[in-house]
Order: structure tokens, then sequence, then C-alpha cells
């Protein structure tokens, strides 16, 4: 059992590497010996009876695709269900989630009359940052006025919306052909946040060419500096790499 994910089991035996994840009622068996994968499954099946739904395609609204280049991992379906929830599926595309100008802050605009919609709308884009790298700090930043949203808030969150809608089904690959090299980029803003002044920090990890991580948070204590804000988002990262390896 991985010490780090309890729902993650490994078996390693000589050049033999199983790996179950679970989710309550849901397994995903994967590996790279497809004697131990039979094995495995009718131990699973005399214990619980399972039902076998053969190669991995669809995994709490991920979807997986594979070919001989990678795997390719995306979840269009959700997204599409979130934009159709809230009337968007017509909207104009655009190019960008959010503008890099942008500054919001807890006195933006008027307060929403009912917030309960906000909340919901962050709640469901959170696990759509499972696999879009890309609306992440868009996502962090609406993330932070859940107690009392404003009108601009809101115009934001279209904004990140009409982006998606240009895009559904953009998501991870992880490329057949690849390395073991381990890479990450960090970077930081300085004072980024209006009403606290504090920094943003954000990193993304890969191997070899394939994105495994990424992060995008403010920083628990004000930066006096922007080397300084640098420093800490370098911190972070390297504690990231860390952990992976």
């Amino acid at each position: 059992q991985s010490k780090s994910d309890y729902s993650l089991f490994v078996n390693k035996h000589d050049s033999s590497f199983t790996a179950i994840l679970v989710y309550v009622d849901h397994v995903i068996l994967a590996g790279n010996d497809i004697n131990e994968i039979n094995r495995i499954k009718k131990f699973l099946d005399d214990s619980f009876k399972i039902k076998d739904l053969g190669d991995l395609k669809f995994f709490l609204g991920l979807e997986i695709a594979r070919s001989k280049a990678g795997i390719s991992i995306c979840q269009r379906k959700y997204a599409l269900e979130i934009l159709s929830d809230i009337g968007y599926l017509a909207a104009k595309p655009a190019t960008t989630p959010m503008d890099s100008h942008l500054k919001l802050s807890n006195n933006s605009g008027d307060p929403l009359p009912d917030s309960s919609s906000y909340r919901r709308l962050v709640g469901k884009l959170l696990y759509l940052t499972t696999t879009r790298l890309d609306i992440t700090f868009s996502i962090q930043q609406l993330s932070q006025f859940l107690s009392k949203p404003t009108e601009i808030h809101l115009q934001a969150m279209h904004g990140v919306l009409r982006y998606i809608k240009s895009s559904p089904g953009k998501g991870l690959f992880f490329p057949s052909a690849s390395t073991i090299h381990l890479k990450a980029f960090s970077d930081s803003d300085w004072a980024g946040c209006v009403d606290t002044r504090r920094s943003v920090i954000g990193f993304s990890s890969y191997l070899d060419d394939s994105l495994i991580s990424w992060k995008s948070k403010k920083q628990t204590t004000v930066s006096e500096s922007s080397s300084e804000a640098e420093y800490r988002a370098l911190a972070a990262t390297t504690c990231e790499i860390q952990w992976i390896v």
C-alpha cells in the first residue's frame, strides 16, 4: 500500500510491476505483465465478483485514448456537461482563460444575490483542472472569493467558461517513447493579491515530455521582494521534485 496515496497498491517481482488504484467500487489495474494481471483479476473475482470492463476508456469523468504514440487523457464530456448546465454551449469562444492584467479583489463589484451557483461552478471547474493545467491559475484566483463573490468575479468566471468552450477536449498526453528524466519549471508574481499583498507561485513538473504535476497557490506569507517570492516558488518546486523522487 502506498504511503502517499492509500488507495494505491503496487506489487513488484523481478521485472514485473503491477499497480491497482481503488476508488469506492471502481478499480484500475495496470502493469507490464499480462499473466500477473490475469492472476490478480481472477483473485479479485473469486473474492468479490468483479466485472471486467476491458481496456481503460472512461474513469470518473476522465476519458482515456490509446495509440502507438502514447496515451491521451482528457475530460471533454465533463467539460461539455458544465457548459450545458449553464447554457454556454453556444457561447462565443475565448482565446485565453483570463485577462493577464485583471486584478480581482474582495471589494471589486457588487455582491451576487445568490452565491451558491458560483461556489458550485468553482467546485466543478476545480475537478476539471485534473487534466487542464491551462486553467489552474484562473481557477485558483476565482476560488479565493467563495464566501462573498461579486458580479466582477462571475464575469471572470464566464471568461474561463468561454475559453473552455474553445477547446473542451484539451488534456494530457503521455508519449510511449519517454525517458526517465525529471524536470520542473517554476514562476511567481510579486504581491499579486490585491487584498493581502501576498505572491502567487506556480510550478509544473515533467517526466521527460509528460506533464505529471502542477500547482498554482498563494504564498503563506508576504514576500519583501520579487527575489524572495521567486525563491519561495523554487523551494516549493524543489519539495515537489523530492516528493516525486
